[in-house]
């Protein structure tokens, strides 16, 4: 029975209200089947009332006051919900509702997107075009083979310029989603705050 308070395990606890008790059963070593005993296993605690009777108060004047009470409650929660929409209706950036926001952010991402498809499928025509031409003049080995040099160099710089194209959208992106997920975590953080 006398070890540490943390391993004490609480099984019951109930107040009676007419002896003003509060009795806790407990298991001092933590052995719930040695421990069946309630003179081992129970603890009092005497428990006072000093709360003062209100019968004596004027019941309308009681019933006006919680009316008050409740308007100025409705009314706080009226103004958190009006900072609330403000905040919000900032955020949105002018459109109506996080959706329209949402779908404005989405086609602008998806139009990037469709140009850097755009760019790949070209440079895809152009490397079937250079192999149709490369069929065609086999005769001319040595021009051939300098036309493939100038073309590879050519079609080498457009794919890093596609690359950093794709890399300055993928940034955008990137930018994109932290800008969300920082103005829900803003808009989380104020309304845990309200």
């Amino acid at each position: 029975r006398g070890k540490i308070v943390s391993e004490l395990c609480i099984l019951v606890c109930f107040t009676n209200m007419y002896l003003k008790l509060l009795i806790v059963n407990i298991v001092p070593d933590g052995n719930y089947e040695e421990n069946d005993d309630p003179e081992k296993c129970q603890m009092l605690f005497k428990m006072t009332d000093n709360r003062k009777c209100t019968l004596d108060e004027d019941q309308d004047s009681v019933i006006r006051d919680d009316f008050i009470i409740i308007k100025r409650h409705i009314e706080d929660a009226a103004r958190v919900l009006e900072g609330i929409g403000k905040s919000i209706s900032f955020d949105l950036d002018g459109e109506d509702s996080y959706g329209k926001y949402l779908r404005r952010e989405t086609t602008q991402i998806s139009e990037a997107f469709s140009n850097s498809e755009k760019s790949l499928l070209e440079l895809e025509v152009k490397f079937k075009q250079s192999q149709e031409n490369e069929l065609k003049e086999e005769h001319k080995i040595s021009d051939d083979f300098l036309n493939m040099i100038v073309h590879t160099r050519d079609v080498l710089k457009e794919t890093l310029d596609i690359s950093l194209g794709l890399k300055d959208k993928h940034e955008l992106l990137s930018l994109i989603i932290r800008s969300h997920g920082t103005r829900l975590s803003r808009l989380k953080n104020e309304y845990m705050k309200v």
